[in-house]
């Protein structure tokens, strides 16, 4: 945990009243001036709010934006189980992008994108992005751009769905944490930015439901937005762990696919990701099966950067003598 940030909690700490849902003054010009510099130089059109973390909205925004029965929501073909989860929440039904030619005349209401991705670490060009909003806004549908692994590029350089918009943010929201970043994910901090109108309608339902990110949290957000420094040594963390897992894997046999950007190696034997799984469990290592991403991803698992050096030096090790 960066000591400044775990700092900012610290001092925060005596929080006897309610936060604000919309997030104090300070988080929010927090927010609105790290959109500006990563995600929409040059736009200032969007609305800004604090979330509890990016799961939780991922999981609720469909209902946040009164999806039910007779709504479609569109997610990517491989992806977090959470986009899934949070349609079937709302009572609305669930595509997945690569059967888009089977909708026929199903009322898209909402469409998930995810660049970089989780478990794949594809990076969507500019070019796609800006078809999806097009494609979208022709229909009257909500893009919702999950863009949490955006600072940890490596081979690719993820845009935010804000910059390819030309300063309209209408229809279009980005999703953020502050978990992969800044090693947040124990404080649940996140945050959603875009379509100001879409935001006030969050924010409006967020009050009653009691969706508010607690003050010390806010604090401690505040003063990770405001640093860029401890994001570097995050990222150079995470480089050396992925140049030694992916040279070991690759050793191993395993092809790497995508993995541009992001916190994880999607890998492939070209077996059943069950198969793989078994086979790496019972050197010690734990990955997660492509098949509990879609089916899409049933011949790739997922592996992680997230271990400490040593168990990646490890697990190297147990590759190179497998």
């Amino acid at each position: 945990m960066p000591a400044a940030i775990r700092a900012a909690l610290t001092a925060a700490s005596d929080a006897p009243g309610y936060p604000l849902t919309a997030g104090t003054p300070e988080l929010r010009a927090a927010i609105r001036a790290w959109v500006t510099r990563w995600c929409a130089p040059g736009g200032d059109g969007f609305g800004v709010l604090p979330t509890i973390g990016s799961k939780e909205l991922v999981a609720w925004l469909p209902t946040l934006l009164g999806l039910g029965p007779g709504d479609t929501v569109v997610i990517p073909p491989v992806c977090y189980p959470t986009y899934e989860v949070g349609v079937q929440l709302s009572g609305a039904t669930v595509v997945r992008a690569d059967a888009l030619t089977s909708l026929g005349p199903a009322r898209v209401r909402l469409v998930w994108v995810n660049s970089p991705s989780n478990p794949t670490g594809r990076v969507l060009p500019p070019a796609h992005l800006r078809k999806v909003v097009d494609w979208a806004r022709e229909r009257g549908a909500v893009v919702a751009s999950d863009e949490c692994y955006l600072p940890l590029p490596w081979e690719a350089e993820p845009v935010s769905i804000l910059s390819v918009c030309d300063g309209r943010f209408d229809n279009v929201l980005a999703v953020h944490s502050l978990s992969k970043r800044s090693n947040l994910a124990g404080y649940r901090a996140g945050f959603v930015a875009g379509d100001p109108a879409l935001v006030d309608e969050l924010l409006a339902v967020r009050k009653h439901a009691g969706m508010i990110v607690p003050a010390p949290v806010q604090a401690a957000m505040v003063a990770a937005l405001g640093d860029e420094e401890h994001v570097g040594l995050q990222r150079d963390r995470y480089a050396a762990r992925r140049a030694v897992l992916r040279a070991a894997f690759e050793g191993a046999g395993f092809t790497v696919e995508h993995s541009e950007a992001g916190l994880y190696l999607w890998l492939t034997r070209d077996e059943d990701s069950w198969d793989t799984v078994a086979w790496l469990a019972e050197r010690g290592i734990l990955t997660a099966p492509g098949a509990f991403y879609g089916p899409a991803g049933g011949r790739h698992v997922r592996a992680a950067l997230t271990a400490d050096d040593e168990r990646v030096t490890e697990a190297a090790k147990r590759l190179a003598e497998a």
